[in-house]
């Protein structure tokens, strides 16, 4: 994996380079948002550690540009330990979230649970050449692709499998619990985690021209994929 780390803490990343190369993944730097964006557009990076507070350009900026044309995994990471920056960070499109100072070690392991899960759904174990419809949307779990209409939608890999889980399940409903754990493949931790996610899902089928609500809420418990 080519991963790109922005953050203006030199030495921070200068440890974090070395011990990602020692784990065979290739890293380059950026030590501000600006410089993080236009290294980011010489394009092929599979994975982004980003730092919330950066000169220039902070985070939230540069996430949301990222966001507007790509998918990329991004893992945040702030020296605040607030619900208000995780939330935020989890609403513009991160895919999960760090507190400095963080274990490297739990970083990578992070970042090795994703790849794990992209290589099995290039190799196809996890592709079921499926195509869900329900209306306008469309929901192709081959291409990991989703329309509203012929308008594509773009989710973060988050979003996508919390969708697919529930339209595979329609009419199942999962609580938040089971969700993290389905999705993040570990014990849930938080699951205001899962309402954020489940929230920009909503916003974004409105924003295409869908109904948000054929994902619907059981109040007390978790979420599921209307029936009809």
């Amino acid at each position: 994996m080519k991963i790109l780390i922005i953050d203006d803490e030199k030495l921070l990343v200068k440890g974090l380079r070395k011990s990602l190369e020692q784990e065979g993944f290739k890293v380059s730097v950026a030590y501000d948002g600006q410089e993080g964006l236009d290294v980011f557009e010489t394009g092929g990076f599979d994975f982004i550690i980003l730092d919330l507070m950066l000169p220039e350009l902070d985070g939230i900026s540069v996430c949301r540009r990222i966001r507007k044309n790509s998918d990329v995994p991004i893992i945040m990471l702030t020296a605040k330990d607030g619900d208000i920056d995780k939330i935020l960070g989890l609403e513009l499109g991160a895919d999960d979230y760090m507190t400095k100072p963080f274990n490297t070690r739990e970083l990578i392991a992070r970042i090795r649970a994703i790849t794990r899960r992209l290589e099995k759904i290039e190799k196809g174990y996890e592709a079921q050449g499926n195509i869900y419809e329900f209306g306008d949307l469309r929901v192709d779990t081959e291409s990991r692709t989703v329309y509203g209409g012929d308008i594509k939608i773009q989710l973060t890999p988050k979003e996508f499998d919390i969708l697919e889980l529930l339209v595979r399940n329609k009419g199942r409903v999962f609580s938040r619990e089971k969700i993290f754990e389905l999705i993040w493949q570990e014990p849930c931790l938080d699951t205001r985690t899962i309402d954020v996610h489940v929230k920009n899902l909503r916003d974004k089928l409105k924003e295409s021209g869908l109904d948000p609500t054929m994902i619907k809420t059981k109040w007390g418990i978790g979420y599921y994929f209307k029936k009809d």
